[in-house]
């Protein structure tokens, strides 16, 4: 037992000594290329077994040719171990080279290609997270150009629709100034109507770099949809009688919500106007509510005759105006990029389709809990004509 506990103490300070040897030059080289690495590895450990071995050879006496035979089996086992930690080294550096010119590649603004060459499962686990990175950046750059092209068609826009009723207000206030006014309370109305247009378009303009910036302040409050869609028909009701268009309130659920009231009756109130606008006069714009899958789904449905299936996707991006943009009816492109910015403010989702003879926007709210634990009543659908 004596001489079992010494080979092993002697083994053991051997081994601890290519050990500490080891570590100190593997810090040293921590920075270098991994076939470095691994052939540091290899080599402490076949240097590890080889001063073991040959301090309980010297320990036991051996005669010269068995510590000969002994040091060459190990020196051979060595030359072994260091072309096999070479050839790893290699093979795995080469894979990372190929994933590092990937990567480049990548970060040049690219989409990023997994090297075909087989890796270790590391790499392979790598080159995924890199690939689900890349689809996920190309689709933030696809949404990024869409906002710079948006932003471009809004600064435009609205710079053509700024440029008219300042044109025609500077030329009425110098007929005015002149005295060439045949009609100065005609002329003077007309200032109105045009200061009153730029002043909802300034405010749309404020109200979304509100949503934009995150500083949209809601005060929600629990309302009956029913008192919330009465109060939109009600109001876009002169609108309506002006363009020939009937205002029809289809079957509406009193069920509850938690919402800022003064922001979900713009919402309303911009869907609404918007379907007037674009409905031929005698057609019908609906209006609906009802309750599904735990929220409220409200409708506005419109007679414009559909928007076309490629357009569909950006209806609510800011500056979309349609077909129809160089019209003064279509406003600034800002309605709808507006309601989205509400509806999304209070966790809920806008969204479009068309339908037979126009197209359906709906808002899906969050239905609020009723604390009385009892449902609400249900009131009659409102008709305005």
């Amino acid at each position: 037992m004596t001489d079992l506990l010494l080979i092993a103490l002697l083994a053991f300070l051997g081994a601890a000594a290519a050990g500490a040897l080891g570590a100190v030059a593997l810090r040293l080289i921590r920075h270098r290329s991994l076939v470095v690495s691994l052939t540091v590895v290899a080599s402490v450990a076949v240097t590890a077994m080889l001063a073991g071995t040959l301090a309980v050879a010297w320990a036991m006496f051996l005669s010269p040719h068995d510590l000969t035979v002994v040091t060459t089996v190990v020196a051979m086992a060595a030359v072994v171990s260091l072309a096999t930690a070479m050839l790893l080294g290699r093979w795995v550096a080469a894979r990372s080279r190929d994933l590092t010119l990937a990567a480049r590649s990548f970060g040049d603004g690219g989409t990023f290609a997994a090297p075909e060459a087989r890796a270790t499962a590391e790499l392979a686990s790598l080159a995924g997270e890199l690939a689900a990175t890349s689809a996920k950046l190309d689709v933030s750059r696809e949404r990024e150009r869409a906002l710079e092209t948006s932003r471009r068609e809004l600064v435009a826009w609205i710079s053509h629709d700024l440029r008219t009723p300042l044109a025609g207000l500077r030329a009425m206030s110098e007929a005015l100034e002149d005295g060439m006014a045949a009609d100065s309370g005609r002329y003077l109305r007309q200032i109105r109507t045009e200061v009153e247009r730029m002043n909802d378009m300034v405010g749309d303009l404020f109200e979304l770099s509100r949503i934009h910036a995150g500083s949209l302040a809601l005060t929600p409050a629990r309302i009956s949809v029913y008192d919330l869609v009465g109060d939109a028909l009600a109001g876009a009701d002169p609108l309506a009688r002006e363009h020939g268009v009937r205002l029809v309130g289809a079957r509406i659920d009193a069920v509850p919500v938690e919402v800022d009231s003064k922001e979900m009756s713009r919402v309303l109130g911009n869907l609404l106007i918007n379907a007037i606008r674009r409905t031929p006069a005698d057609g019908t714009v609906a209006v609906a509510a009802h309750r599904a899958d735990g929220g409220v789904v409200l409708s506005v449905t419109d007679g414009c005759g559909g928007i076309p299936e490629e357009d569909l996707p950006r209806v609510f991006d800011t500056g979309w105006r349609g077909s129809h943009a160089r019209t003064p009816p279509a406003g600034a492109g800002l309605g709808l990029a507006i309601v989205r910015g509400i509806v999304e403010a209070h966790e809920g989702r806008a969204a479009v389709r068309n339908v037979t003879g126009g197209c359906c926007f709906e808002v899906v709210l969050p239905l609020a809990g009723d604390r009385t634990g009892r449902p609400e009543p249900e009131r009659p659908p409102t008709v305005s004509r």
